[in-house]
């Protein structure tokens, strides 16, 4: 029956958790906890099965036989369904090599294409995929990169920040969905909002990658031109990324072929097994929702699993800071530090940690012994703009999904209290 509340059941989380590949079993190290979906999230089975049949075609698309008509009939449903995925009910969506890649390419354009003179506005907070494009591409058309500081505090950036910096002449700016470094979330809607408010014209490019496996994607609400996400961290596998761009941002002039099909941004022939998996992974998100509304539309069942995915994620995160059990949490144990607050609302899967005398690389290495995989994030070109206003060579990144377990995290936090109880 139905469910109708957001709490996944133990009998679904079974279900969940035998959807995908090597949900507890490195096939290097044998059984571990996976606590590292931030760098890249398990690969649904559906996933492996179909990018293995579609591999193996020798057909090439745009041709007149049988096999070639198949093909674009999987490209074909595999972009509605991303649409139906994002809430995008305009614009268009394609891929291409990976999700920076493909930020760099929707920035340049934008940023090239704008009117002449003013600036492009971006954060601190926002992964080099974006910032890095959007630094490069303003010096080469000459215009003014101007930084908005995220905060320290909240691991987050608001409207307000963007305020104070946006200015009639901002003709581009870029917004990060969720960061991998702190996992707090961002208010798309309202930056997006105050930023035309001063610059109608503005064009604005979302860095997704992080956000999309959380779900809960509405780009109609957003009011922005571009988004770009990363399909190996929503559940699907690498080699491809995934944009969407708005009717404004498809008509401007960008690479592509000479005498080709107008305001088409695929270079080259694409991997259909790359559509046909991302299918896999709408349908996924379908299946889901499925237990959590009994309405029969599919847009209802992507939005019920959004919320269920927060849910679940939440009470992981609180059990991970607070304890469960009898196990004592990382806000208890001393030394421990986490970055972005205990109790915040924009956290999206991921809690940030450091300890006072313990680096992160011995975290890691310790974890990592008791069978838990973790990430470091390390004062670098990745993980600086965040580390380095706290004044922190290094972190520990644990992030999770909605298949991790209760268990699990009793796992991580009995791990954590034997490595740190001589510290």
């Amino acid at each position: 029956m139905p469910q109708h509340n957001t709490e996944i059941s133990p009998d679904l989380l079974s279900a969940i958790r035998d959807r995908f590949a090597h949900i507890d079993l490195c096939p290097q190290q044998g059984p571990r906890v996976f606590f590292e979906n931030a760098g890249g999230a398990l690969t649904l089975k559906s996933v492996v099965k179909v990018s293995t049949e579609l591999s193996a075609i020798p057909d090439n698309q745009g041709r007149d036989n049988p096999a070639s008509q198949e093909l674009m009939n999987i490209i074909k449903k595999a972009k509605t369904d991303t649409m139906l995925f994002l809430n995008a009910s305009s614009g268009q969506v394609f891929v291409g090599e990976s999700g920076t890649e493909l930020l760099f390419r929707l920035i340049s354009t934008a940023i090239l294409e704008s009117p002449a003179g003013g600036n492009v506005v971006g954060t601190s907070l926002e992964h080099p995929a974006s910032r890095s494009a959007a630094k490069r591409w303003a010096k080469i058309a000459g215009k003014e990169y101007v930084s908005v500081p995220h905060d320290n505090e909240t691991g987050s950036v608001d409207a307000e920040a963007y305020a104070k910096y946006v200015t009639p002449d901002t003709r581009v700016a870029t917004i990060i969905h969720t960061s991998p470094v702190t996992g707090m979330g961002v208010d798309i809607a309202s930056i997006s909002a105050t930023i035309r408010s001063i610059s109608p014209k503005c064009l604005i490019i979302v860095d997704g990658i992080q956000h999309a496996a959380h779900g809960d994607l509405d780009i109609d609400s957003y009011n922005i031109d571009g988004y770009a996400i990363s399909p190996y961290k929503v559940f699907s596998r690498h080699g491809y990324g995934i944009a969407w761009i708005s009717d404004v941002l498809s008509v401007l002039p960008h690479n592509s072929l000479e005498g080709g099909p107008e305001g088409n941004w695929e270079l080259g022939t694409r991997d259909t097994g790359a559509y046909a998996t991302f299918s896999e992974v709408v349908h996924y998100f379908e299946w889901l929702g499925e237990s959590f509304t009994e309405s029969t539309d599919r847009r209802d069942k992507l939005v019920a699993a959004g919320k269920a995915i927060h849910a679940q994620e939440k009470s992981l995160t609180d059990a991970m800071i607070h304890g469960t059990g009898n196990l004592k949490g990382l806000a208890d144990m001393p030394g421990l530090n986490i970055i972005g607050g205990l109790d915040n609302h924009r956290r999206e899967g991921l809690v940030a940690i450091h300890h006072d005398s313990i680096s992160a690389a011995d975290l890691v290495a310790g974890l990592s012994e008791q069978g838990i995989r973790v990430h470091i994030r390390k004062d670098d070109h990745y993980s600086g703009n965040v580390l380095t206003p706290l004044g922190l060579p290094a972190c520990v990144r644990v992030s999770l999904c909605h298949y991790n377990s209760q268990h699990e995290v009793a796992q991580f936090l009995a791990a954590m209290a034997e490595i740190t109880k001589d510290a």
